[in-house]
């Protein structure tokens, strides 16, 4: 008989994990766990098989009336580290954390300047009356976003653009690495080709930030042909793409796959600092389709692997530090890094780590960070204690 894991974390949010994608029982356990506690925000995280429709009754049988996202995966984080075909619920509870939800549709459409009114509309909403004891409350927003789209730097930007300044993190959603179809769910709907965006408002202390382990190296690659709609890089110096990257990290082009990409990214420089444009596949016409929006004339740079576990550790002891300590990281870590740890055979040790400064969330394909679109990195909130 299968048996849950559940935590409640000192800031007051609680997080269950079951597993089993039987959505129902899952749904069941959580809610028993959050006995007593209103929700503000409830997300659920699951691998991509679990059935969405069957999630969205689960929500509205135990959770009903509470604002909600879930979404599919490529790898869970539930209390104990990683975890995968498991379906993790995480509550913040409505006592600390005031929400507002607004869901995007047929994102393979919308236009930027339609995005950027909707969320405004939602910012003046949410603002307009605060709850009593939110009014001086501090707000960062989440972002959910289907990660098949290729829509994200739209999304994102738009967003970013909406709430002037206000710190947006979040991730893209997945498929155990399938790459034919990812779904959220928000507002009791399961949703496709969409982005669902919370705007939070919450008594905690909290940091939003992002941490990769790469630097750059001095070897250069500029995009000397490719299709921007398709994030498909032809030439690379002007030589056929796969052939070039290849040669660059040491490896025959006909050997180049995910744990390729996943150990060997390639950075951009954007506003003086490097940010990972990570590759997803060598196509046989050789070709590279990125997981991020790329252009002709970008240059890149091959980058080359910091410690995975210990700058992981280095990065998590500095937010918690910034803010006087926390026991709670809500993360959103890319796929490729939890590929990148099995690689290096340091996936028990980063899980560990995970485990230890309580981060729970899922693997994406692509997370955001202010008005970023990333790839390869860890993007993550810390909360800490209440301040009001």
């Amino acid at each position: 008989m299968a048996q849950g894991i559940a935590r409640t974390y000192r800031c007051g949010v609680r997080c269950a994990t079951w597993p089993e994608l039987d959505a129902d029982p899952a749904l069941a356990f959580a809610a028993a766990h959050c006995s007593g506690a209103a929700t503000g925000l409830l997300l659920v995280f699951a691998a991509a098989a679990a059935d969405p429709h069957a999630i969205a009754a689960a929500i509205h049988a135990h959770f009903p009336g509470a604002p909600h996202i879930a979404c599919s995966t490529a790898g869970e984080i539930g209390p104990n580290g990683y975890t995968e075909n498991s379906i993790v619920v995480v509550a913040l509870p409505a006592e600390g954390f005031h929400v507002s939800t607004l869901a995007i549709e047929d994102l393979s459409s919308i236009e930027f300047a339609d995005i950027v009114r909707r969320v405004e509309r939602l910012r003046v909403d949410h603002d307009a009356r605060p709850p009593q004891g939110f009014e001086h409350a501090g707000a960062f927003a989440l972002s959910f976003i289907d990660g098949l789209s290729r829509r994200e730097e739209l999304f994102i930007s738009a967003i970013h653009r909406a709430l002037d300044g206000m710190p947006v993190l979040g991730g893209s959603t997945g498929d155990d690495l399938a790459f034919e179809r990812t779904w959220c769910v928000a507002d009791g709907r399961v949703l496709i080709d969409a982005g669902v965006l919370a705007l939070v408002r919450t008594k905690n202390l909290f940091s939003a930030f992002r941490h990769d382990n790469f630097e750059p190296t001095e070897v250069r690659l500029v995009v000397t042909d490719c299709d921007q709609e398709e994030r498909k890089v032809r030439e690379l110096n002007a030589s056929p793409a796969a052939r070039e990257y290849a040669d660059c990290i040491g490896v025959d082009p006909a050997q180049l796959d995910s744990m390729s990409f996943a150990s060997h990214p390639v950075v951009v420089k954007v506003g003086g600092e490097y940010y990972c444009r990570s590759i997803g596949h060598a196509n046989p016409d050789g070709s590279l389709t990125f997981f991020c929006a790329v252009e002709t004339g970008v240059v890149l740079t091959v980058s080359r692997s910091r410690h995975l576990v210990e700058s992981a550790k280095a990065a998590f002891n500095s937010v918690v530090s910034e803010i006087g300590g926390a026991d709670f990281v809500l993360g959103f870590d890319c796929a490729l890094r939890r590929l990148d740890a099995e690689n290096r055979q340091m996936k028990r040790e980063l899980s560990d780590v995970y485990h230890e400064f309580g981060v729970i969330g899922f693997n994406t394909y692509g997370e955001q960070f202010g008005s970023m679109h990333l790839n390869q990195t860890f993007t993550g909130l810390a909360i800490g204690a209440r301040t009001c």
